[in-house]
């Protein structure tokens, strides 16, 4: 299973767009909030078998997208979020504990347009980073690819782009 997870792309497509033919066919896309009217365009960018994913942020202001969802992706419970409702500018410990609130193995947020791996007690956190305004050092668009193995075990690779502007 293959699954494209991006954030923060904010209705700069170009790079959201060569990332998607790149990796088709996806499985799974997840948008991670801030698509700002993008999320009923991207439907045609995908594959047709590609089931999609998205939530709302805080620059979306006339989506009618969840604010947060929570899905299952093979064995694990995976909390989506944009991030900016548990404060995720200033660390990942709060948007953690209501993962692990909510017997989640993953959440997966945006917000910060920095990409983020982490696990700790046994949560997983991930964010994409922006593929259209990277704040991190170096400022290279990002995005992140996850696949479940062969005994249903998830891998990330966070992967970068050439910035095209």
């Amino acid at each position: 299973m293959k699954i494209l997870i991006v954030s923060d792309t904010h209705r700069k497509d170009d790079n959201l767009k060569k990332v998607i033919e790149e990796l088709k066919p996806l499985d799974m896309f997840i948008h991670l909030g801030d698509a700002e009217g993008s999320e009923a365009y991207i439907p045609e960018w995908l594959n047709p078998e590609c089931e999609i994913q998205m939530v709302r942020g805080n620059n979306d202001f006339f989506s009618a997208l969840d604010r947060e969802r929570e899905i299952k992706i093979g064995r694990y419970r995976v909390l989506l979020t944009h991030g900016h409702y548990y404060n995720v500018s200033l660390g990942t410990e709060t948007i953690k504990k209501e993962a692990a609130a909510r017997n989640m193995d993953i959440v997966m947020f945006g917000h910060t347009h920095r990409p983020c791996y982490e696990v700790q007690d046994d949560i997983i956190a991930v964010n994409p980073g922006s593929l259209s305004y990277p704040r991190q050092e170096g400022r290279r668009p990002s995005y992140m690819v996850m696949e479940l193995d062969q005994k249903g075990r998830a891998h990330f690779d966070l992967k970068y782009i050439e910035r095209e502007w």
